[in-house]
């Protein structure tokens, strides 16, 4: 068993973490059919997945609650464990926060209605990741799975994953919901108030301000519980039942950041780093050589010359890939793994695509995840 197919036996939680566009979400759910094949029962949290990704996995925006895969799914791809998948949606996890938490049913009602609470999670700076939290602590909490995998919102920087609810909280402020909240406090926050109701009154308007008022007073009481959950969850995300791994693509960019995630993590964070993932990588096909037919007749002959440029490109480039993974590994020094992916183009969000992703994430036959074929491979590519 590797490396990869241990964290996938061991841990409560894997978050996958990463730049956008580089095939965060298609690692997820191979993942979780890698980890569901070792018959765990698996849950993945998708972000925004491609329409070919959600119909293989059974998944759309309207579902309040996990859709496991269907049987002649699982039997397809030789799952024994369990699988579901979840699409995440910021409005419909903070409705349910609403309506669990809210002090009365008419109170919820009113806040759901708000026009302001409507937009606030695409208002605020962080929301979708702070719901994303949110939702994963659910899901912790009653222990329904032996496995969650979260694929993380996609953004340009991996650590806002991380720093969301902090993000969020600046907004979110108790102190400024009360600034708002008539008839509470000391007669300085009185007369705070009445100054922000009038300048408000004359921006917006009295019936914009009453709606913000309205929101503010029942939102605000909210917060307790919201910021237990993402207190204990910054918490959990540092302790030994989650594993963090990092996807990038060959691009410059997603390398960089991956990096930058990487120190961050385990320098300021401690969290565990468990690998990296280099999706749609070229390096399987470094060791490949242009065929060369010394019996083919003029016109193939001819056809194989022209094609010899556009060849060569491609296995200089595979051989750049190849050397971004070995150097990926090298710079982990034996900390965290490195797992090699192929690019499947479309085809990896099939079924049978994710299947194949699936094993070679925990097969010991990964380029990258067994040295010795990685150095053999690479002596083929140079000779």
């Amino acid at each position: 068993m590797n490396k990869i197919a241990k964290l996938l036996n061991s841990k409560r939680v894997i978050v996958c973490c990463g730049a956008g566009g580089v095939g965060k979400t298609t690692v997820s759910a191979a993942l979780a059919l890698a980890a569901a094949r070792q018959g765990r029962s698996v849950l993945v949290v998708t972000i925004d997945p491609s329409k070919r990704l959600a119909e293989t996995l059974g998944v759309d925006r309207n579902q309040t609650d996990p859709a496991p895969i269907s049987q002649d799914r699982l039997d397809s791809a030789g799952i024994t464990g369990q699988l579901s998948a979840w699409m995440l949606d910021p409005q419909l996890v903070a409705d349910r926060v609403v309506k669990t938490f809210s002090d009365n049913p008419g109170e919820a009602a009113q806040l759901l209605q708000n026009r302001i609470y409507k937009n606030v999670t695409a208002m605020v700076a962080g929301m979708q990741e702070y719901t994303a939290v949110e939702a994963l602590y659910g899901f912790v909490a009653n222990e329904a799975y032996d496995l969650i995998i979260l694929d993380t919102p996609p953004s340009r920087d991996a650590l806002r994953f991380l720093d969301a609810p902090d993000r969020a909280n600046a907004f979110l402020d108790k102190r400024i919901f009360n600034l708002f909240i008539p008839g509470e406090g000391s007669v300085i926050r009185r007369v705070a108030t009445l100054f922000v109701e009038k300048v408000l009154d004359i921006i917006f308007g009295q019936p914009s301000r009453l709606e913000l008022q309205q929101f503010m007073r029942l939102f605000g009481r909210l917060f307790g519980y919201l910021n237990r959950n993402q207190a204990e969850m910054k918490a959990f995300f540092a302790g030994d039942e989650v594993g963090f791994v990092l996807v990038t693509s060959p691009a410059s960019e997603a390398v960089n950041e991956a990096r930058f995630f990487a120190r961050r993590a385990v320098d300021d964070l401690n969290l565990h780093l468990s690998g990296f993932v280099l999706n749609r990588n070229l390096a399987c096909d470094a060791d490949r050589s242009f065929p060369e037919d010394p019996t083919a007749r003029d016109a193939l002959a001819s056809g194989l010359q022209k094609l010899q440029p556009f060849a060569r490109i491609e296995q200089e480039k595979s051989r750049a890939h190849f050397a971004l993974a070995q150097q990926v590994a090298a710079e982990s020094d034996g900390k965290a793994w490195t797992c090699v992916l192929p690019n499947l183009g479309a085809d990896a969000s099939h079924l049978t695509g994710l299947v194949s992703l699936a094993r070679e994430l925990t097969e010991d036959t990964n380029l990258a995840s067994v040295p010795d074929k990685a150095d053999r491979s690479l002596e083929g590519a140079e000779g």
